[in-house]
């Protein structure tokens, strides 16, 4: 009750957010990008941590870190190509910042089209379960998320309407969308997105260390269906704050696959623990188990 006081809660949360620019350090003609050094921790971070999942549940941890290497180089590219396609009148006009990614300008839906259909072909190849591997990758890309997110703050991109609530963001007047130069704060959509970000992985973590009881009841593919789930809903909510949003027509385009993200996920569910089924493909999903876990049972 007393934390719930609006001064006091005023005086926890007076967080004004200033960016510091996107430049992490320059040494002459180079120059580092918070963008970039984000995009590659999450990347590095998310390795470790799919890997250290794979041991876990006794899957050979080289074989995330060879379907890792097949989801930047088809994820990275995706989102790219998503982002630029739908500002296509921009850049048009400027085909030189097209491959220009440590500008910003990614896509995560497009990243995970793009990784979903690397990770498709991947289990075909080595015919393991496109379930387990989604599984095993769906906590780490929701970090990875989290993480990433915080490129937008040091870009001064992809913030909110303008807001005088406490933990408001500092807008440069040249970043300002047109008819709002007026507005100096604005809501840190970043930092609602991270948030929510972490608070879905640390879901996704439970589920994970729940499915390795004997009596569990958790079923194969879970994991990803809530990961589906739980990010569009959030992700819903925050769209509907932005103004830098991809637009189709008169529709925010991230909502709209929101949308049919918590649809496709939600039915998944449904079929997973409504109806009593396993999901298509599941019955390749015997763990590739580590040399050790091999051993133990030797």
């Amino acid at each position: 009750m007393f934390l719930g006081h609006p001064l006091l809660a005023s005086l926890l949360f007076a967080v004004q957010f200033t960016s510091p620019g996107p430049i992490l350090f320059e040494a002459g003609p180079i120059s580092i990008r918070w963008y970039g050094v984000l995009i590659a921790s999450a990347v590095l971070i998310g390795v470790a941590l799919s890997q250290y999942l794979a041991k876990r549940r006794g899957v050979d941890p080289d074989l995330l870190g060879d379907l890792a290497i097949w989801l930047v180089i088809s994820a990275i590219p995706a989102a790219r190509l998503y982002y630029v396609l739908f500002e296509w009148k921009h850049y048009a006009s400027n085909p030189g910042e097209i491959l220009a990614i440590w500008h910003g300008g990614i896509a995560i839906h497009g990243a995970i089209l793009g990784g979903a259909l690397a990770m498709l072909l991947f289990a075909r190849i080595h015919k393991i379960s496109f379930w387990q591997l989604a599984d095993l990758v769906a906590p780490s890309l929701i970090l990875g998320q989290a993480i990433g997110r915080w490129g937008n703050f040091f870009n001064s991109e992809a913030f909110g309407r303008p807001t005088n609530l406490p933990w408001k963001l500092f807008i440069p007047l040249a970043q300002r969308p047109p008819g709002y130069q007026q507005f100096e704060y604005f809501h840190p959509t970043f930092l609602y997105e991270s948030l929510w970000n972490l608070g879905v992985f640390m879901l996704l973590l439970w589920l994970f260390f729940r499915s390795l009881r004997p009596d569990s009841k958790i079923k194969l593919g879970t994991l990803v269906l809530v990961y589906l789930v739980a990010y569009s809903v959030g992700r819903f909510w925050i769209e509907g704050l932005r103004m830098d949003s991809l637009m189709l027509g008169p529709l925010r385009i991230a909502q709209v696959v929101s949308l049919t993200g918590v649809a496709l996920g939600g039915l998944g569910l449904f079929w997973l623990y409504g109806l009593g089924r396993s999901l298509p493909g599941s019955h390749i999903a015997e763990p590739m188990q580590t040399t050790s876990a091999k051993s133990d049972q030797g």
